[in-house]
């Protein structure tokens, strides 16, 4: 049951990344008034709030209560949701959607802290495998699901879809969710936590909206100049502080950074594969909306597929492959279709094969990159290893975006080169992800997860024999 609500909750997270891209035409004609640029902010404002929070609301989790965090987190989102239904307006609708934002990064570390702290060692890669199905399933059935909702519906309908299920979900995760004593006595550093969230949403913002400013513009090199400075302040801080807003000592482990790296050009390859295609498919093979997402939607489905299957039947120390492997069939397929894909759809021999493969190398890949951020963490820092990890694949998404934009603006979007052009980018951040992935699951790695499992069983043999009636205690009775 912890699994199915946390899955449920990320799938929410995760769609609301994707499903309003393809509402923007309707939004244009309900709001006449409103420009492009204040339009993408409907979309911006969720995911800054969302890259930003993600570090901080782990570290706050496993202080304060992940299930407090969770149901707390879930509550805002779903309120969020039904405020952007009923919005009168764009600056509203903007407002509301960084409250969602703000919701979604507590529920994604919050969500997969639970269940890792629930589900047995041997059994968590197969957890983590159902738990990324759903991001990815989410993050990928966006466009079709939104094309669908916007074009029989309404695109307020895109919104209403979250609020049943959020309340479902919140009615049982109040029910079934475990209580857990908090780890911590004391919030975590304040003024860190305003440092590193102010930081990373101004970095993504920087990076995200560079090409509508200007690259060499003050406002775009402010904010990423100024976002890195305060990232800097967070992370002096927290090697000082007692309750540091970042785990800092989590860095030390050369799987959990090369996870994080590895993760970090991830999410580069997966924002610009997922941005681009629907593109391709509704400018060039001049595709509708709702066509476009059901031409995307086996690669969702494959990719799905394979996280489940990888998290199921292949065991860490086995895992390295998968992803080292698959990011180069990665590469190799956007060379392929850089070389192949022309105007005139072929969508049977060339964009099904396309898609489908690499939704799942790229599934089975993410799937095994959160595991091995996983369990190279200790218990109580689960949901701070997973917010530091997600927080590095939105990071390399905002760069994802950013380096797409560049490639679009310099060729002409009429023409297929420009999407094959973005294509190929994509191939050369997972290539680059294959490089860190090297270092994943290696016996060092493995051994030094080994030996948190083992110092676990120790403390927790201790606090069971300190909770034991002492022979005396039993005597006296």
């Amino acid at each position: 049951m912890i699994l199915l609500l946390s899955a449920a909750a990320t799938f929410m997270a995760f769609l609301d990344t994707t499903v309003v891209n393809v509402a923007f035409p309707a939004l244009a004609a309900d709001f006449p008034g409103a420009s492009v640029p204040d339009l993408t902010w409907v979309v911006t404002s969720y995911g800054v709030l969302l890259a930003a929070l993600l570090t901080p609301a782990g570290r706050f989790a496993d202080l304060i209560g992940r299930r407090e965090v969770f149901l707390a987190s879930l509550a805002l989102f779903t309120i969020a949701s039904l405020a952007c239904a009923l919005a009168p307006n764009v600056p509203f609708l903007i407002a509301v959607r960084a409250v969602q934002g703000i919701g979604a990064a507590g529920m994604i570390p919050a969500g997969l802290g639970l269940v890792l702290a629930e589900t047995p060692p041997e059994k968590r890669a197969a957890a983590i495998g159902l738990w990324g199905a759903a991001g990815s399933l989410a993050a990928a059935a966006g466009p079709s699901l939104g094309g669908l909702l916007v074009s029989e519906i309404d695109w307020r309908a895109v919104f209403w879809l979250n609020v049943p299920i959020g309340l479902a979900v919140l009615a049982a995760g109040a029910r079934r969710l475990p209580h857990r004593p908090a780890t911590g006595r004391k919030l975590p550093d304040l003024p860190g936590t305003a440092c590193v969230t102010v930081g990373i949403g101004a970095v993504v913002v920087g990076l995200t909206k560079g090409e509508d400013w200007g690259w060499m513009s003050g406002a775009t090199w402010g904010c990423i100049a100024g976002g890195g400075a305060l990232i800097g302040v967070a992370l002096l801080r927290s090697r000082r502080h007692e309750a540091p807003v970042i785990e800092t000592q989590l860095w030390h482990t050369r799987m959990f950074a090369m996870a994080n790296l590895t993760s970090f050009c991830i999410g580069a390859a997966l924002f610009v594969w997922f941005l681009s295609g629907p593109l391709y498919l509704t400018t060039i093979w001049h595709y509708s909306i709702l066509e476009a997402g059901l031409a995307v939607t086996p690669g969702a489905v494959a990719s799905a597929v394979a996280a489940v299957v990888v998290g199921r039947r292949v065991p860490p120390q086995k895992q390295r492959p998968i992803v080292v492997v698959g990011l180069i069939i990665f590469f190799a397929l956007n060379v392929w279709v850089f070389n192949v894909l022309g105007s005139e759809p072929d969508f049977l021999a060339v964009w099904l094969p396309y898609g489908t493969i690499g939704g799942a190398v790229l599934g089975a890949a993410l799937t095994s990159v959160t595991t091995a951020a996983s369990i190279s963490v200790h218990p109580l820092k689960f949901a701070s290893g997973t917010g530091m990890n997600t927080t590095a694949r939105q990071f390399g998404g905002a760069l994802g975006i950013a380096a797409m934009a560049a490639v679009f603006a310099a060729g002409n979007l009429a023409l297929p080169q420009a999407y094959l052009d973005a294509f190929l980018l994509a191939g050369v951040f997972a290539l680059a992800g294959a490089l860190p992935a090297l270092l994943l699951f290696d016996r060092k790695g493995m051994a030094a997860v080994a030996e948190t499992q083992r110092q676990v069983q120790e403390q927790m043999a201790a606090m069971a024999a300190s909770q034991r009636p002492s022979r005396a205690e039993e005597a006296g009775r």
